[in-house]
C-alpha cells in the first residue's frame, strides 16, 4: 500500500457532521505511515465506479471504500480483473463485508489494521439480470445476491429513513415484509458442486452468499461461506409459509440457522432463476443490498479476480 485513493460516500451512514472528521483522521493515519493518500468524495452512487477507475489510471495501487456495502459494491465494479487492491473502511448503515473481515466500527482502528493487512486474490460473484428496459445486464458482488423477498425489501427502503434510523429500519422493514408479502414462487436451476446434471426446484427465495459473517444480529447466515471460496453457498427457501419463514428468521437471530426440509443450503458452482410458466409476478434481483432488476437471472463465480486487503489473523478463518 503506497498510493491510496480514499473514496467515500458523503451520504452514507448516520451522523453526517462526524463524517468529515472521520475522513480527516483516516487520511492523517495513512499520511503518518508514509502512504500517499487522496480523499475523493463520490458525486453519486453511479459515479463511484468511474471515480475508482480514474484513480487506478492515475497510479493509485489501493482503493479504500469508505461507506457501507453499497459503496463497496459500486467500487468493485471497476476493480474486478485488475490488480489494484480493495480495502474497506466501515462508515455505512450496513457494513457486512467489514464485519466479515474482522474490521472494527471505528474508521481509525480499521485503517490501522489495513496498514498491515495482506492483499489476497479472491473470487467474486456475478449476477446477470434484466434491467427496467428489459435489457440484459450484469454486476459483480462480494457479499450476497438475492432474488425474492430480500430484493423487494431493498426496493422498499427509503434512503432518508435509512440515514435517520440506520440498522433499526432494517429490522422493522423485515418484519413488515414478513407480515405482508405473499412469497410467490419461481424456478431455480442449481449446478451443484461435484454433480454433472443440474437440479431444478420451485422456490420463494434465493440468496447466494459469499461471506461468512454478516455482523449485526445476523452473523453466520450460510455456514461454510467465505470470500476465499470458489463456489456459492445458496440459501434456497422452498415454502410460502409465513410460519416457516418466521421460524427460520428466529433461528438466524439466535445464530443457529436451521437448514432442513424446505429450508436448504446448496453448495453450487452456478444457478439460474426464471419465472414459472404462466406466472405474472414481478420478481426482483439484488446484489450487496443494491436493487438491480428482475428475472430471469443467472448467478456464478468469477475465480480469483479481485485483490482484497484482509487483516492479519482473518485469512486463515476464511478458507
Amino acid at each position: 500500500m503506497r498510493r491510496v485513493a480514499l473514496i467515500y460516500n458523503p451520504a452514507s451512514g448516520q451522523r453526517l457532521e462526524r463524517r468529515a472528521a472521520a475522513i480527516a483522521e483516516v487520511v492523517a493515519v495513512l499520511s503518518e505511515a508514509g502512504v500517499e493518500v487522496k480523499a475523493i468524495a463520490t458525486e453519486s452512487p453511479a459515479s463511484t465506479g468511474t471515480q475508482a477507475q480514474e484513480a487506478v489510471r492515475q497510479g493509485f495501487d489501493t482503493i479504500l471504500a469508505c461507506g457501507g456495502d453499497g459503496t463497496v459494491h459500486e467500487a468493485l465494479q471497476s476493480l474486478v480483473g485488475g490488480f489494484a487492491a480493495l480495502g474497506v473502511i466501515p462508515m455505512g448503515t450496513a457494513n457486512a463485508l467489514a464485519a466479515d473481515l474482522g474490521l472494527p466500527a471505528s474508521p481509525v482502528k480499521a485503517v490501522k489494521m489495513l496498514l498491515t493487512a495482506t492483499p489476497v486474490r479472491v473470487s467474486v460473484g456475478r449476477v446477470f439480470y434484466r434491467d427496467s428496459e428489459s435489457s440484459s445486464r450484469s454486476r459483480y458482488f462480494i457479499v450476497a445476491a438475492g432474488i425474492g423477498a430480500d430484493a423487494l425489501f431493498m426496493s422498499r427502503l427509503d434512503p432518508k429513513l435509512k440515514q435517520r434510523f440506520g440498522y433499526a429500519l432494517y429490522v422493522v422493514e423485515t418484519f413488515r415484509l414478513w407480515a405482508t408479502y405473499k412469497y410467490p414462487t419461481f424456478a431455480a436451476r442449481f449446478q451443484e458442486s461435484g454433480r454433472q446434471a443440474p437440479r431444478v426446484e420451485e422456490v420463494s427465495q434465493i440468496l447466494a452468499v459469499r461471506i461468512g459473517n454478516f455482523g449485526g444480529v445476523v452473523r453466520e447466515l450460510a455456514p461454510g461461506a467465505a470470500i476465499t471460496n470458489h463456489h456459492l453457498h445458496v440459501i434456497a427457501l422452498k415454502t410460502r409459509s409465513r410460519l416457516r419463514y418466521l421460524r427460520f428468521m428466529i433461528s438466524v437471530l439466535l445464530r443457529r440457522p436451521e437448514y432442513s426440509g424446505p429450508m436448504e443450503l446448496v453448495d453450487c458452482e452456478s444457478m439460474e432463476c426464471f419465472a414459472l410458466e404462466g406466472s405474472t409476478e414481478r420478481l426482483y434481483v439484488e446484489a450487496d443490498g443494491e436493487l438491480l432488476g428482475t428475472l430471469p437471472a443467472r448467478i456464478e463465480v468469477v475465480p480469483q479476480t479481485l485483490t482484497v486487503l484482509i487483516p492479519k489473523g482473518i485469512q486463515g478463518r476464511r478458507t
